[in-house]
């Protein structure tokens, strides 16, 4: 019986983590792809370029997050991982699964974008992304992204998706650094010299940035909204598999 229950975890998990690599990859094949399709057609117009990046990647976040969140959670971005694992949502080896799923499927979706526009699976950025002005941007940006989930995940889990897809799209356009906001993208997007790159000597910076605006957001939240973490597995949008696994687990 311990085993078969071992047995179901694992498998769970395995579904989990294929979740959000897929999910991951879906979403870094639209943001680079719909850079690249909007630079083409745009004319030389980097805001009619910027535009159509913004709305596809808007409109594919909801549609991902619908899809994936009752497997996963649909989190694709470590810095989420790590403030729902803080908060006691994740345990154990789901944490690892999850960030490694994200950043396999992160250069998965980058490699597919590129392909499908007659470019090398992956080539270097030379797209700069540097300055002050950039990196507190991916403080706000990511602050904000997370202050977002945390917020509707507790009481309205069910707009977690529209939330994150609005935001983002606004947060394209109010940001200096178009709104990364997560370390598995900004990674990845080093790796396609397109309108939707980063050089790789700027994502450190960017990273450090992000996983301090991530903090910042969660330690806000825990003093805003106290009951945060015993909600904690509704982030980003309910998971009835991770969920019952987790009471399986837990002392009664």
């Amino acid at each position: 019986m311990a085993s078969e229950k071992s047995t179901g975890r694992t498998e769970g998990l395995a579904r989990r983590g294929v979740a959000e690599a897929l999910g991951t990859a879906l979403l870094l094949a639209t943001v680079v792809g719909s850079g690249i399709m909007g630079e083409r057609l745009a004319g030389g117009n980097i805001a009619i370029a910027l535009l159509a990046n913004t709305l596809a990647t808007g409109a594919a976040l909801v549609a991902l997050i619908l899809t994936f969140g009752p497997i996963s959670g649909a989190h694709f971005n470590p810095v989420v991982t790590l403030a729902d694992a803080w908060q006691g949502g994740l345990r154990g080896a789901a944490i690892p699964v999850y960030i490694v799923a994200q950043v396999l499927g992160a250069f998965a979706g980058v490699a597919a974008a590129n392909l499908m526009f007659g470019n090398p699976a992956f080539f270097i950025s030379r797209h700069v992304r540097a300055g002050g002005g950039q990196m507190f941007s991916e403080f706000i940006a990511t602050f904000g992204l997370l202050a977002v989930i945390r917020g509707c995940a507790r009481r309205r889990s069910d707009a977690v998706p529209f939330a994150v897809g609005a935001y983002i799209t606004a947060a394209y356009w109010f940001t200096a650094s178009t709104s990364f906001a997560n370390p598995a993208v900004t990674l990845a997007r080093a790796f396609s010299d397109t309108f939707a790159g980063i050089r790789p000597e700027d994502v450190p910076g960017f990273v450090l940035m992000q996983v301090a605006g991530a903090a910042a957001a969660t330690l806000l939240f825990r003093w805003l909204v106290p009951s945060l973490p015993a909600d904690a597995a509704a982030v980003v949008v309910p998971h009835p598999e991770r969920d019952a696994e987790v009471r399986k687990i837990q002392p009664s």
